[in-house]
């Protein structure tokens, strides 16, 4: 059955519980990007969060009998609180089911409005399947984040309220997606009435489902998600998301952890406020639309979806910001091993203000530098590797190695000539305990481990590098240790980074 989505998005029923979120101006990136771009400010909501709209026009519309049992959702966290403030406000009770790598900020806000918690499960998958078994059970009115059309319509009202607020023609909105309910919402208004309006979501490159549903033609499921953006971190798209995102959107852009953090730094800048990761995805993907069609003069609408993400990540988004901006170039160089190098090094590099260095001696003839230096583009970031090469020193730009910016900066200098047979893997171990004892259980007693970094990034997972010394003939046996442990893994063993420094 197909909606007409124009009149349920009319009638949709929000302003109970929500604002109509202003559209402002953002002074400094419309500067820097030659183009107005203006922000829809969701997160100025009761719930600092778009999704108390859907959540509350889905509910508004249940029946006396079906609020007197009470509801039944799943969700990461701003979902959850949309669904805690409609119950408020209806007088029903909520059951909340949530992953347990949900940010206490947000399980703390459900809680704080009357709903019921239950953590279960690594993804909002694990959480959708568990709450969907409890509300046969109990009977309870399922309030679905996404996949649901007075959901949909109550994510459109945005859609209806940016084109009140602006007269002069839009080239773009943009658009975070995770399940597809809220771009759904917003293109269903929007290509109705100004079908000239491109319509572009954004998803991060580790949770793409929309992105690869839309190029296979089908909705495909996720084998895993990353959680930085918890947000919209869906393993699958709903089925209706799905068919009006195959009609109405134009392009899906994919954005990494670094763009993020600097679009997260750029709406403090002209706010003053702090985006969560997922709330900042559509600014990250209008950067990135500008810098690849060098778009100029044209109004571009991002919506800023959410802003509740926990302090302690603040540390990890300021760290990578610096780089999403591509104002710091991460090299390895290499400078003959005599007093005087590093001097002559940084002459070299003139007035460019270094922000790392890192060294430890290694080789009587030759030293690898592990160096952070700012700079105000990719392109002088080229200039100055070529630069280096010219005066002959060997440079590699790690800028954009994972492995690197996460873990080898941390440890520069660790060559180990005893560890022989040694296998480097970067693994996502679950934030919570028994993580690390499950990885150490599930290892023979004859693997050695070589090398182990761990640092907390504030994130809702651990970055865990692993050195283990495993002889050639378990090969077979470490790839179903592996598939056993269930972890996100990358083999770094042949990762330049690894063998200048570490190896």
């Amino acid at each position: 059955m197909r909606h007409d989505y124009l009149e349920a998005i009319l009638q949709a029923r929000v302003y109970d519980v929500a604002i109509e979120s202003p559209l402002e101006l953002a002074p400094g990136l419309s500067a820097r990007l030659g183009n107005r771009v203006l922000l829809k400010r969701e997160d100025l909501q009761p719930v600092f969060s778009f999704k108390l709209r859907g959540a509350y026009n889905r509910m508004a519309q249940l029946s006396r009998a079906e609020l007197k049992r009470g509801v039944i959702a799943s969700s990461a966290g701003n979902h959850a609180q949309g669904v805690a403030l409609a119950a408020q406000r209806l007088g029903c009770r909520a059951l909340i089911v949530m992953p347990v790598t949900t940010p206490r900020i947000k399980v703390d806000a459900v809680t704080a409005r009357g709903a019921q918690v239950v953590l279960h499960g690594d993804s909002y998958s694990d959480a959708h399947e568990r709450a969907r078994r409890i509300g046969k059970q109990r009977r309870l009115a399922f309030v679905h984040p996404y996949d649901d059309p007075a959901v949909i319509a109550g994510q459109g009202t945005i859609g209806l309220e940016i084109l009140r607020q602006t007269r002069r023609p839009i080239h773009a909105i943009f658009v975070p997606i995770g399940g597809g309910g809220l771009i759904s919402g917003i293109a269903a208004y929007v290509k109705r009435l100004q079908p000239q309006v491109k319509m572009i979501g954004v998803q991060p490159v580790d949770a793409d489902a929309m992105a690869r549903s839309l190029k296979a033609g089908r909705r495909v499921v996720l084998p895993q998600v990353g959680l930085f953006a918890d947000g919209v971190a869906v393993r699958q798209v709903g089925a209706e998301t799905f068919r009006l995102c195959r009609e109405l959107v134009d392009e899906v852009m994919l954005v990494d952890t670094d763009a993020v953090c600097a679009a997260i730094k750029d709406v403090f800048v002209d706010f003053r406020a702090i985006l969560e990761p997922a709330g900042a995805l559509a600014i990250a993907g209008a950067k990135a639309y500008v810098e690849r069609t060098g778009v100029k003069g044209q109004k571009l609408v991002a919506v800023a979806s959410g802003a509740n993400t926990n302090f302690d990540r603040l540390r990890f988004v300021a760290e990578r910001a610096e780089v999403g901006e591509h104002r710091e170039a991460i090299l390895a160089v290499s400078i003959p091993e005599q007093p005087g190098s590093f001097r002559k090094f940084c002459a070299t590099l003139g007035a460019r203000n270094i922000t790392e260095f890192n060294y430890r001696i290694a080789d009587p003839r030759e030293a690898q530098v592990f160096v952070g230096i700012e700079v105000q583009s990719r392109d002088e970031t080229r200039r100055l590797v070529n630069s280096l090469r010219r005066k002959g020193l060997p440079t590699i730009d790690f800028s954009d190695n994972e492995m690197a910016k996460l873990h080898v900066r941390h440890l520069v200098g660790g060559h180990a000539p005893l560890a022989k047979n040694e296998l480097l893997y970067r693994f996502e171990f679950p934030e919570r305990p028994g993580g690390l004892m499950r990885f150490l259980s599930g290892m023979p007693s004859d693997w050695n481990i070589s090398l182990f970094h761990y640092r907390n990034h504030g994130a809702d997972y651990g970055r865990v590098l692993v050195g283990m010394q495993v002889p050639r003939q378990s090969a077979r046996q470490f790839r179903r240790f592996l598939d056993a442990l269930g972890y996100p893994w990358v083999d770094e063993t042949a990762n330049p980074a690894y063998r200048l420094f570490l190896g």
